[in-house]
């Protein structure tokens, strides 16, 4: 198999081979696409809800710092301070929450479909040894995605501390506003940041989802000797093929050869085709076609024919459509009754005189 390993992958992969990548959990799908469907179903529901988690956070740091001075240092107290401040916060995000879970399973869907793969759920004990986590990371993959890491960092954060100058110089206001005004201004400037942030990580999603694409249908791609090896798996190999082909062909050869001395009649073109023929007034509805065969085997056909004394009657077109329209076995078509009809008439006639000559 050596000589096939420099092929070089020109062909397009086939059906079976993305069905096999897909089964053990290999897709074109992008991380920043997900990433990008959390942020920005986040942002939409923080918006929608801002008003409500304002007035609950807002209420709520209103009872905690109103309050400092008359909490009891009890351990039994701070555990149900604590479970109370969780509820709280659970309750008060929670339809945030929701919505990015919905949100980032809506998008795996969208990219790959619905496809439960138990195959990539196996576990790969390879994964925990630590040389080849070791390899894997100077792989030009671990590589290539270090890079679009870094690349990301550096566009976003850049992009946020240039959004973030311009409120430097309002949060210097805070310390004169109220617990409630400070929350909105923290809100205000979040979405405002968020939002602009978000046009950001459109761009570089968009482009990592072509990306992805695009390398996986690279790492798809197959070489001619692979598509050969994968037809020889899917339907048969061809030598094998022919080879059973051949067999089966004797073994109808064989087959017709016996049966052909109880035909009544050989019908011939009269050089490539010839058809035998069999009828039966008393049990057949039609006459059968019991052989039949072209070129070499149709002069067989006549040799056999001649050796039993059954009558060859040639008929080009009847031939013809004899051999194209049956196969052997089978009872020959309506629209050829009438042909058939006559030249079995004619045989029966001679069979007859034939008789009546010899009993004279």
């Amino acid at each position: 198999m050596a000589e096939f390993d420099g092929q070089e992958k020109s062909e397009q992969p086939t059906g079976k081979k993305l069905e096999d990548a897909r089964n053990r959990g290999q897709v074109a799908k992008s991380m920043e696409v997900n990433s990008l469907a959390v942020f920005v179903t986040g942002l939409i529901l923080l918006y929608l809800f801002q008003n409500f988690i304002g007035s609950r956070v807002g209420n709520f740091s209103i009872s905690v710092f109103g309050s400092l001075d008359v909490l009891v240092n009890k351990l039994s107290l701070i555990q149900n301070y604590a479970f109370e401040w969780y509820l709280f916060f659970v309750i008060t995000i929670l339809p945030v929450i929701t919505g990015i879970v919905l949100a980032a399973l809506f998008v795996n869907f969208s990219q790959v479909g619905l496809k439960f793969s138990t195959e990539a759920l196996i576990p790969k004990f390879n994964k925990f040894n630590i040389l080849e986590g070791i390899k894997n990371l100077f792989k030009a993959k671990t590589g290539i995605e270090l890079l679009k890491s870094i690349f990301k960092l550096i566009v976003i954060g850049s992009f946020t501390y240039w959004i973030l100058e311009d409120m430097i110089d309002t949060a210097m206001l805070l310390e004169s506003l109220t617990i409630s005004e400070i929350v909105s201004f923290m809100l205000d400037s979040a979405f405002s940041l968020l939002w602009k942030i978000s046009l950001i990580f459109i761009i570089l999603a968009g482009t990592d989802f072509a990306f992805q694409r695009f390398k996986f249908r690279k790492d798809m791609m197959m070489t001619k000797h692979e598509v050969k090896e994968e037809i020889k798996q899917t339907e048969g190999d061809p030598q094998v093929k022919g080879r059973i082909k051949k067999i089966m062909f004797l073994a109808t050869k064989q087959r017709m050869m016996h049966n052909l001395p109880k035909a009544d009649v050989v019908i011939t073109n009269p050089t490539h085709y010839a058809v035998a023929l069999k009828y039966d007034m008393q049990q057949d509805a039609a006459p059968e076609v019991i052989a039949k065969g072209v070129d070499e085997l149709a002069q067989k056909i006549k040799e056999v024919a001649a050796k039993y004394n059954i009558p060859v009657q040639e008929d080009r077109e009847l031939a013809r459509a004899l051999y194209k329209m049956c196969n052997v076995g089978d009872k020959i078509p309506a629209t050829l009754f009438k042909s058939v009809a006559q030249i079995l008439a004619y045989v029966y006639n001679l069979k007859n005189s034939k008789k009546k000559k010899n009993i004279v």
